[in-house]
């Protein structure tokens, strides 16, 4: 007799859907082996903003999400504009260059509002209007992002929490400090179990389905600068510093079959100041991403973006990249005093470097070369506008630099000519790698020989295909959560022939 019905690897967001899906399609004995200890528990989903993004037709189907938000928030609906199916794949098609799979990003943007619903209501997760995140104020009125207005309350910490009190009220066994290293597979080439090592050893553990739910390799240095390269190398971690890659190495070592993109990954700005990990009690908390309003300055003195190319939330996860590319691996973004009140609340975890003039700004800069810096400063001015040009921080509002600026700014390209002026500085923090594993409409992990292996089922972001070069803002947990759903609910059936 084995001793679980499915095993699952790993423990954040998409590990726990996929559990609770499990027990919720009749699975008997599940079981979640999570490597961190107790205290380290939930992966990357305790960094995340726990945003949502999902289709609706009419802003008020998401009402018994967040009952309570028009009590709460002013003409709230007036300000969500719908988010149509085609909108939401459209977004994702645009940004990964119309690379996504066309199968897996289908089912991603089919479910995700049935999966967000499900969260709330099976996996008894609460949830609130993501003001902090993807709203932004303008005049008397609050606007959000187009697909963004949900998050789980306490975001990611929360998120991850409600998942963990889910699974173990339904009777999922959580086992910490439980390191799986490979694959117990059968002469027939099925999966039938696990490896793994604890605090008392090694140990072999028997299912008739294992779900892998242990995230990339955005934590191993020798792996990031193998696929990625030496800039991300050297990039500090915004997650967990578990997420090794041993999901996907036990994977390929039992047949399955490496897709996506192994060069890419979500490297979100963060502070510089941090260490190689993004502290854990900040949680998302070292996020700058109101580079929109500013400029970004390299340690050359250089613009190497155009800040305004899209909303933040379509850009920052390729922005992140770009500043690992930078000498030193850092940033500085500059705003004057006329755009303070739109940086996100999550700049206070720093304190700005502040100065009445560009030159004396410059001045208190890692900058090797001021005098190129002011240049390029000097010159951005005199391409920029004014705010009475049709300024609108709600929306692109195609203000963008005259001439022939390189690069230009197309959106929001405010002058920075009202002081003080404050910097922050920003280095690319990664968060999690888009290569991943070959899968199924059902999550069933697929071999080089192109047949599905038999007992063995991933999701989160071992899923690899769906993300190419970039990231739209809250498509991962609900694409975790999504594959997640419909391994567990595979790995049930499986279970039980």
């Amino acid at each position: 007799m084995n001793d679980y019905d499915v095993i699952v690897v790993g423990a954040g967001n998409a590990a726990l859907a996929a559990a609770v899906s499990a027990k919720e399609n009749g699975a008997g004995r599940v079981v979640v082996l999570e490597k961190a200890p107790r205290e380290m528990r939930g992966g990357n989903t305790h960094w995340s903003g726990g945003v949502f993004r999902f289709a609706f037709d009419d802003p008020r189907e998401i009402e018994p999400l967040v009952p309570n938000a028009a009590e709460e928030i002013e003409d709230f609906y007036d300000g969500i504009a719908p988010y149509p199916y085609a909108d939401f794949h459209g977004d994702l098609m645009r940004v990964t260059g119309g690379r996504t799979d066309p199968v897996l990003s289908d089912i991603l943007v089919r479910n995700s509002k049935e999966t967000v619903f499900w969260m709330n209501e099976v996996g008894r997760i609460p949830m609130e209007p993501a003001l902090s995140l993807s709203a932004v104020r303008h005049g008397n009125k609050v606007v959000w992002a187009r697909g963004l207005v949900v998050r789980a309350k306490h975001e990611g910490v929360g998120l991850s929490r409600s998942w963990f009190a889910t699974a173990e009220s339904m009777g999922v066994e959580i086992r910490y400090g439980s390191a799986v290293r490979s694959l117990v597979q059968d002469d027939d080439g099925s999966i039938s179990g696990v490896r793994m090592r604890d605090d008392n050893g090694m140990h072999t553990l028997t299912a008739k389905a294992v779900i892998l739910a242990c995230g990339g390799f955005e934590a191993n240095v020798q792996m990031r600068t193998q696929h990625i390269g030496p800039n991300i190398g050297q990039a500090k971690v915004r997650g967990t510093p578990h997420n090794q890659g041993d999901g996907l190495r036990m994977a390929m070592d039992a047949g399955a079959m490496p897709w996506g993109q192994w060069s890419g990954c979500h490297a979100t700005p963060i502070s510089a100041d941090w260490g190689e990990f993004a502290p854990r009690e900040l949680t998302d908390r070292s996020n700058r991403l109101s580079y929109v309003y500013g400029v970004m300055l390299n340690r050359q003195g250089k613009r190497f973006v155009d800040e305004g190319e899209d909303g933040a939330l379509f850009t920052y996860a390729k922005f992140g990249r770009a500043i690992l590319a930078q000498p030193g691996a850092k940033a500085w973004q500059i705003f004057d005093s006329q755009v303070l009140h739109l940086l996100e609340a999550r700049y206070g975890t720093s304190e700005p470097i502040v100065a009445d003039t560009l030159e004396d700004l410059l001045e208190l800069l890692d900058i090797e070369d001021k005098a190129e810096a002011l240049r390029t400063l000097k010159a951005y001015n005199a391409a920029a506008r004014g705010a009475d040009e049709g300024y609108d921080p709600a929306r692109k509002d195609g203000l963008a630099t005259n001439g022939e600026l390189d690069p230009p700014k197309t959106n929001w390209a405010l002058r920075l000519d009202k002081p003080p002026f404050h910097a922050y500085s920003a280095t690319g923090g990664i968060t999690f790698t888009f290569g991943g594993l070959k899968v199924t409409e059902n999550a069933q992990v697929v071999g080089t020989d192109w047949r599905p292996i038999p007992g063995l089922f991933c999701c989160g972001e071992m899923v690899g295909g769906l993300f190419y070069d970039n990231y739209p803002a809250g498509t991962g947990l609900v694409s975790g959560a999504t594959f997640g759903r419909i391994a567990g609910r595979s790995a049930a059936a499986a279970s039980s022939s």
